[in-house]
Formats: structure tokens, C-alpha cells, sequence
């Protein structure tokens, strides 16, 4: 009987992958917990102090002054370096810090309300602009004898070993190598004939949306990094911060922090050393974020910085990736869209396409430049055909017509064109900068990396 009891007085829901029923008690009235009550699902809201977790909406005001995350947003909000929405940008000329997310469905529903001969207009406008700006993308897929061990899995067991990410990681410090702002212990030696100033000419690395941090493991493995600095807001299991935390000569910070809030400058550890600013994949705003963050010494000065030592920013090598949840607030270089005649409405409509550049195979490498010209002459005329017997709603049934290979293109049209503008941006302020595609589109189809170095160090 008492087995009985204990049964009926836990929550009803079933675990499938625990092959059990949920442990909690039922909330009153309910033969579920408040976690798994079905009669609450629509009425759970992101926790306003942490969004990865949810909260019944009823029970928000209790919660904020339980939250398990309380303390510790209220820790970060002391710091010296935090401070709110430093790197976040604005919406058009007005200095906007509520302007609200425009979601994936939201982008859609724009891209669907167009008339065809709007949805015509977009794309010739698109095909326009990618041939203005002659883009010859350079393959850099460096493989420098630095990550050898690396490469050939001669390492901890203990380390995670994925091939697609190993040859992402190694490609990027391979450019880094090659661009003159990364050097082997070796060639440190040798360039400092052994004084013992050599530590000081090691740059302390930054490296933002770093997730559990093997990007960082890999570059203080393979080049001697003493310094490092690990800007991530979510919390990771099997980081690679116990390994790197073995290592004698390395000291490691990691910042639990958005990077739409991190002032690098209010950084007293960071002061006195030059830095490069690292990245991989950094998804949509937040390679602009970083951006922003890296270089706003430069971005409060005029873009004389070349002449100027105010800034310890030796390099940076960020891997873009999901252009489509990029947002006009956070975009870095609105006049360069505006110069093109990109609105804001048009911007939301190009980052919406660019998620069907992984929709196809990409087993052939679709980045091509002849292949994107044609794919968008058959889109348009694909959308032409429909005009005449289509009515002014038919957007939706042109794009599902479309090929994916053909879409795809498009897609890789779209991320150029954002990328671009980056790198002018980077240019503007006064960087030696290149934008490479790091990978064959078959290791990664978000192959897009900005590197960029300080004249400083030139």
C-alpha cells in the first residue's frame, strides 16, 4: 500500500530515454509537475534573468527573486567590464535597445507578402550588387606543421577528436600563421635570439563564442599561448578549460558574459598586452558583436587608427556562420547596405535566403561564380513565368518550385554580400584585411573567415 502511495503522488509524465516516470510531485489539482503540466505549456515564458530556461508566466515575479541564476547576473553586473548592451549597435538613426528580434518566420512572412514583381526586383538587385562588388574569394585552406600532432590525433586520448572541427580549428590558426600575427614557439625563439623578453612578444587570446574552448586548446597545444580569454554565456559540459588549466604557463579567464555586453577596454588583465581576437562560428549578430567589441578603440577615434598605438588589438580570424539570424540592429556596416540600396526590410529578406545556401548537396563546391549567375537567371525566370499566371500572393508557390541547388546559390550570393561589408568595415577603420573561404564547402558550408591585423604589426 505505502509503494502504492508513492506512486500516485509523483508527477505522470513518462521518460522514455529513463524508462520511468518523471520523479517530481504533482502540482495541486494536477497529475503533472509544473515542468511537464500540460495546461501550462502555453503559458511558460523565458526567465528574465536567464533565457535557457522558461518559467510559468503566474509564477515570474517569485521566481526573479529565487532564481538560481540571480546571484550570479548580479555578480557579472559588478564587474568592471560589463556593461549593457556596449556592442549591440542601433536600429536605424534612433538609439533603439528594445527593438524586438525579427525571427526566421517574420523574414519569411516578408519575403512571402511581396508581389512577384517585387520578389523579381529583390533578386536582379541581388545579382547586381554580387556582380559590383567582383568577388574572387581566395580558397586558404591552411594546414600549418604547428598542428601536426593535432592532425594526426598524436594527442591527449583524453580530448575530443572530430575531424570536421579539427581541420576548421587548424585552417583558422593556418591563417592566422600565414597573415604574419601568429607565431610558432619556435620562430619566437629565434626572432627574440632567446632574451627573456620573448613572453612579453606572446599575444593573449580572446576568443569569443569560444563553447567548450578546443578552438583555444588547439592554438595554446600547437603555438605557446600564455594568456587566455574564454567569452562564452552559456555554460558548457567537457570544456577543454581542466586540460588547458594543466598547463603550467597558461593562465585562463573564463567570462561567463554576452558579447553585446563585454567592454574589452574596462579589462584591466587585458591592458597592458597585445591580443588577437579569435572566433569560430560565431552564429549571425554575434560575429558583428565581436566586431564591434574587438575594435572599439578604433570605432570611438577617427580612422587615422594606423597612425595611433592606443590600441592593442594585433589580429583577428572570425568564422561567420548562420547569416540568417543576423539582425539590422546589430549589422556593423548599415552604410554600406544603405550605399547599395538595401533596406532594412530588403536586409531582413537577403538574411532569410541565405539559410538556403546548406539546403543542397555540397559535394560540389556551389560557390562558383558562373553556377550562382545562372542559378539566379533560372529563379528569375522561374518567378517571370509565374507573373502571368500567378496572382500577387504566389511568392510562396515560386519558391517552393525552385531547385535546391539553384536556391543554394542564391544562399551563398546572400552571405557574400554580408561578409563583404564587413570586411569594408574592417578596412575603413584602418586594418589590413582579407576575407577567405577557410574550408571546402564539403568540410563546412559556413567556410566564410574575416582575418584582419593591426597596421601596428604589420
Amino acid at each position: 500500500m505505502e509503494a502504492e502511495a508513492e506512486v500516485i503522488q509523483r508527477c505522470h509524465y513518462w521518460l522514455s530515454k529513463k524508462n520511468r516516470f518523471c520523479a517530481n510531485s504533482p502540482i495541486t489539482n494536477s497529475q503533472f509537475c509544473g515542468n511537464h503540466n500540460p495546461k501550462s505549456d502555453e503559458q511558460r515564458i523565458p526567465c528574465p534573468i536567464d533565457p535557457s530556461h522558461t518559467v510559468l508566466q503566474g509564477n515570474i515575479d517569485a521566481h526573479a527573486k529565487r532564481c538560481p541564476f540571480l546571484k550570479q547576473d548580479q555578480s557579472l553586473r559588478m564587474q568592471p567590464f560589463f556593461k549593457e548592451g556596449i556592442n549591440a549597435g542601433t536600429d536605424d538613426d534612433q538609439k533603439d535597445k528594445e527593438s524586438v528580434v525579427t525571427t526566421a518566420s517574420m523574414k519569411r512572412d516578408y519575403v512571402f507578402k511581396m508581389s512577384v514583381l517585387e520578389f523579381v526586383g529583390l533578386i536582379k538587385k541581388i545579382e547586381l550588387i554580387h556582380k559590383s562588388l567582383c568577388l574572387n574569394l581566395q580558397d586558404s585552406y591552411k594546414i600549418r606543421e604547428a598542428c601536426r600532432e593535432w592532425m594526426n590525433e598524436e594527442i591527449n586520448g583524453k580530448l575530443p577528436f572530430q575531424e570536421k572541427h579539427v581541420l576548421q580549428q587548424a585552417s583558422i590558426l593556418g591563417n592566422l600563421e600565414e597573415f604574419g600575427v601568429l607565431e610558432t614557439p619556435e620562430k619566437r625563439s629565434a626572432s627574440m635570439d632567446g632574451s627573456m623578453g620573448s613572453d612579453e612578444a606572446i599575444p593573449a587570446v580572446v576568443e569569443f563564442g569560444a563553447g567548450r574552448g578546443y578552438l583555444t586548446q588547439m592554438l595554446a597545444d600547437c603555438y605557446g599561448i600564455r594568456k587566455v580569454f574564454l567569452v562564452e554565456r552559456r555554460s558548457y559540459k567537457l570544456k577543454a578549460d581542466r586540460s588547458l588549466r594543466q598547463k603550467e604557463s597558461l593562465v585562463l579567464e573564463r567570462l561567463r558574459i554576452d558579447i553585446e555586453d563585454l567592454d574589452l577596454n574596462s579589462m584591466e588583465t587585458l591592458s597592458a598586452a597585445p591580443y588577437l581576437a579569435i572566433g569560430k562560428h560565431l552564429c549571425g549578430p554575434a560575429t558583428d558583436l565581436t566586431l564591434r567589441c574587438s575594435l572599439r578603440k578604433q570605432c570611438m577615434q577617427s580612422k587615422t587608427v594606423c597612425t595611433s598605438n592606443t590600441s592593442n588589438l594585433r589580429g583577428l580570424a572570425i568564422a561567420a556562420c548562420c547569416h540568417h539570424l543576423c539582425q539590422w540592429k546589430h549589422y556593423i556596416n548599415k552604410n554600406y547596405l544603405s550605399n547599395l540600396g538595401i533596406k532594412k526590410e530588403e536586409f531582413h529578406a537577403v538574411t532569410w535566403f541565405t539559410s538556403w545556401a546548406v539546403d543542397a548537396d555540397h559535394g560540389s563546391d556551389l560557390s562558383n561564380m558562373v553556377e550562382r549567375e545562372s542559378s539566379l537567371d533560372s529563379i528569375i525566370s522561374i518567378s517571370g513565368k509565374s507573373s502571368h499566371h500567378m496572382d500577387a500572393g504566389s511568392v510562396e508557390e515560386i519558391v517552393r518550385t525552385i531547385p535546391a541547388v539553384e536556391r543554394a546559390a542564391l544562399g551563398f550570393m546572400c552571405k557574400d554580400i554580408i561578409d563583404i561589408g564587413r570586411l569594408m568595415w574592417l578596412k575603413d577603420l584602418g586594418l589590413e584585411a582579407e576575407l577567405v573561404k577557410y574550408v571546402p564547402s564539403n568540410i563546412s558550408p559556413e567556410n566564410h573567415l574575416l582575418i584582419a591585423k593591426s597596421c601596428n604589426y604589420s
